[in-house]
């Protein structure tokens, strides 16, 4: 027997304490590789504009379309894992993918730009949901810490997040390691570093793969979790080399926005009568939580295309309106700030908030899924409002990162409502053999979210052009005003529809 299976699913699953110890190996593996996404993401708009001489309207549509086509993949990637890679192989082959598309951005990130993101979107297709359905396959079904693992595996996620949010587009702008970083290259070595994350992403996850047992294990291996008649070897190399054929296919594809209408007019309904298939092979308990998961999917792209301005609009917001003194004793790049304060007080919040839910889960009184769901809108609509409020400590058409900053404690309480345990949800609402497919499903999800925030933002930008700096600030204010409005009423809708979520989730707590 191989050594990585030494170990069995029984005796992975009956661990003591709060967390498995896999978990925090796992966490490291994200953390690296949100590093060089988040890293990668937030450079995007600033560097279309400053860089590629992008108009605002056009830089938000392209944002959007990367993004989109980022997390669409996503569900590819779940279907090759679970039918063909195996949620291991299916990792590293998407890792390779990304450390090669960020050595062509760091080699001339003005030439092969377009090229590089395609190897990034193909690469995290493949890795992004595999290693959370992982995290779920520590968890026996009914075990009410998953979602406390999940809030931590989030943190891994947003300290990722928040080093390559702030370093790499704060060395691109130039505000660090000025003194060593010629300005010819600071972008250079901006998009470099995203390759560097990457690379210590796949190394750990190498001397992880010895303590998960019969985790991610290929379908059709002896000691797989599903039992599956192995496929022949060729099948695997096909995936492999179609996935390098197709890289020109989604090059073009992302760097003509009106692709990525078509694409996203075609991939979901496709992917729902895929799931309708699937759907009609299970039994009907199967089938009713698998409709649970289906109304936590499609509010979740309304919570997305409202969040995701962070690397939109907010993005251009934080570059034109934000000063850079924070609490007036430091001062940050508001660009930087924006792409990685979230990620910092999900940081110092998710653990406690992993506590909390088992802590109120001890007692009886964790609220369901779906009320957290419906609080996590809730939040997100305040935090708008608080966004809207920067307008009061406007002076010019510049206002306080204080205040945003602010907004961004609000929003994120907001998410670690709903987006660890979105993840949870979906592999506990998932038979074992969907489970690939439906992960990618809820990222499938945020790609529509990502998607409708570009079209949101490139609105923003729409309407004001040619207007002053303040008039700018308002229009961009009274947007965020709007859509903290659209947050909330969905957030109450979700809270009402409550009761009859919990019947289709059955035993699923």
């Amino acid at each position: 027997m191989e050594a990585s299976t030494r170990e069995s699913l029984e005796e992975i699953q009956n661990f003591k304490g709060k967390y498995p110890r896999q978990i925090w190996s796992l966490f490291f593996s994200e953390m690296w590789e949100r590093f060089c996404f988040y890293g990668m993401r937030g450079m995007l708009v600033f560097f279309m504009i400053t860089q590629l001489n992008f108009a605002e309207k056009e830089a938000n549509l392209q944002y959007g379309a990367t993004q989109a086509f980022v997390y669409a993949f996503t569900f590819i990637g779940g279907l090759f894992a679970d039918k063909i890679l195996g949620f291991r192989k299916s990792l590293f082959w998407g890792g390779l993918l990304m450390i090669v598309g960020s050595l062509f951005l760091a080699a001339d990130p003005h030439q092969y730009f377009f090229f590089g993101l395609s190897f990034i979107i193909i690469g995290t297709g493949f890795f992004k949901p595999n290693i959370s359905t992982m995290v779920g396959e520590l968890y026996r079904d009914g075990d009410n810490r998953r979602d406390g693992g999940f809030s931590l595996f989030y943190a891994g996620i947003n300290l990722g997040a928040f080093l390559g949010g702030y370093v790499c587009v704060a060395i691109g702008k130039g505000y660090m390691l000025t003194s060593i970083i010629s300005e010819a290259h600071r972008w250079n070595v901006a998009f470099g570093l995203a390759a560097v994350g990457m690379l210590a992403s796949l190394i750990n996850f190498h001397f992880t793969k010895r303590h998960l047992g019969p985790i991610g294990l290929k379908p059709g291996h002896p000691d797989a979790i599903v039992k599956t008649k192995p496929l022949p070897k060729w099948v695997e190399y096909a995936v492999y080399m179609l996935t390098l054929i197709f890289i020109p296919v989604i090059q073009i594809m992302v760097s003509k926005t009106q692709y990525t209408d078509y694409f996203m007019y075609t991939i979901g309904p496709l992917t729902l009568l895929y799931l309708f298939y699937e759907m009609s092979k299970v039994t009907k308990e199967e089938r009713n939580k698998l409709i649970a998961a289906l109304v936590f999917i499609l509010f979740s792209i309304i919570f997305w295309g409202i969040y995701e301005q962070s690397g939109g609009s907010l993005s251009i917001f934080a570059a034109k309106h934000l000063n850079d003194s924070l609490l007036g004793a430091v001062t940050l790049d508001p660009n930087g700030v924006n792409n990685s304060g979230g990620a910092l007080f999900i940081i110092a919040l998710a653990p406690l908030f992993g506590l909390f839910w088992i802590w109120l889960g001890k007692r009886k009184l964790e609220p369901n899924t779906i009320i957290k769901f419906g609080l996590g809108f809730v939040f997100l609509g305040l935090g708008y409002y608080v966004l809207f409020a920067t307008r009061l400590f406007a002076h010019e058409g510049m206002t306080s990162l204080d205040i945003f900053t602010l907004a961004l404690l609000v929003i994120t309480v907001g998410e670690l409502c709903l987006s660890p345990i979105g993840l949870s949800i979906m592999t506990k609402l998932s038979p074992a053999r969907l489970q690939g497919i439906m992960m990618g499903m809820w990222f499938l999800a945020s790609a529509y979210g990502q998607y409708v925030a570009g079209l949101i933002g490139a609105s923003m930008a729409e309407a004001k052009e040619g207007s002053s700096l303040a008039d700018n600030l308002v229009t961009y204010t009274g947007s965020y005003k709007q859509l903290g409005l659209y947050s909330l009423i969905a957030g109450i809708v979700l809270i009402a529809l409550s009761p009859l979520v919990r019947k289709l989730m059955g035993n699923v707590k």
